[in-house]
């Protein structure tokens, strides 16, 4: 099964910026879409932003006009452009399917704080 490894998270000022990146470990050119979640301590797992094998995207409407979902399929990379980063981002930010459909990875920790 394909494995990703989700990178790229850390300590943020509000305003920031950070840019994950999730590598597969096998090629996604078949996987029609791919999403970037977030789990926040004591709330469900939420999707952030998804992009089609076509290159559509959609976003969550918390997020909509900050953050910018992209895909690379030569590198098996989905990347995640966070700017304006706010307190609320916090949380840990896992890439999948979607829907999700492979076992989740470790995920990369944002924190955004003063």
């Amino acid at each position: 099964q394909v494995q990703l490894v989700e990178s790229g998270g850390g300590l943020v000022q509000p305003g920031g910026s950070l840019r994950l990146s999730c590598v597969a470990s096998e090629s996604i050119l078949s996987i029609n879409a791919m999403g970037w979640y977030r789990q926040a301590p004591g709330k469900e797992r939420e999707l952030v932003a998804r992009i089609t094998r076509a290159g559509s995207t959609n976003y969550a409407d918390s997020v909509k006009g900050r953050f910018t979902i992209s895909r690379d399929n030569a590198k098996n990379t989905v990347y995640l452009q966070m700017n304006s980063l706010k307190p609320e981002d916090t949380a840990v930010y896992y890439c999948n399917t979607h829907p999700s459909t492979i076992t989740w990875g470790q995920g990369t920790q944002v924190t955004v704080s003063s």
